[in-house]
């Protein structure tokens, strides 16, 4: 490996400070439906499936759409704690996070219209493996959960449009 992490975050903290205009990013996902409740997923030059286990009415040939956001979470927790670890210094050997989630599924089913679809919590636990003090784990913990995206995501409400493409045989036409 012939750069640091530490390098990473002090080179691209700097660039972005100089140039905010360099700062905006677009990240984009597709999915396709293609058998049951089996989605075929392509981000970047990565493509994986989605699906629902067998009690939901799946095939459960992979992780369904809360899953996987769980596993944004763990993952963007662990990359974060990376970042931030080197960038300030503190030494870290190994971040692992487990994350669980609490779905009412008479949400998604309609069965009573005062439950929401989606996650009631999300509880995550970070086991971090360090030699570092403890005042430092808990401060590198405070700077973590300030700037994961993911859990921004999660705790703050983000102006999302869905919109509807309708294709019919021979024509294409766009609803709002």
């Amino acid at each position: 490996m012939s750069f640091t992490f530490k390098t990473v975050y002090d080179q691209t903290k700097s660039a972005l400070g100089e140039d905010p205009g360099r700062a905006a990013a677009t990240f984009e996902a597709k999915s396709t439906q293609v058998d049951g409740f089996r989605s075929n997923v392509n981000v970047r030059q990565f493509a994986f499936g989605v699906d629902e286990p067998e009690a939901l009415g799946g095939t459960d040939t992979a992780p369904n759409p809360v899953e996987l956001v769980l596993a944004a979470l763990a993952s963007c927790q662990e990359i974060t704690y990376r970042l931030y670890a080197d960038g300030l210094g503190i030494p870290l050997k190994n971040v692992s996070v487990q994350v669980e989630g609490d779905v009412d599924l008479r949400g998604f089913f309609a069965v009573d219209p005062d439950v929401r679809a989606g996650f009631k919590e999300v509880v995550a636990t970070v086991t971090l493996e360090s030699d570092a003090p403890a005042e430092d784990l808990r401060r590198l913990k405070t700077v973590v959960d300030a700037h994961c995206p993911v859990l921004d995501i999660l705790r703050n409400p983000v102006p999302t449009t869905v919109g509807l493409d309708i294709a019919k045989t021979g024509e294409r036409a766009s609803a709002a």
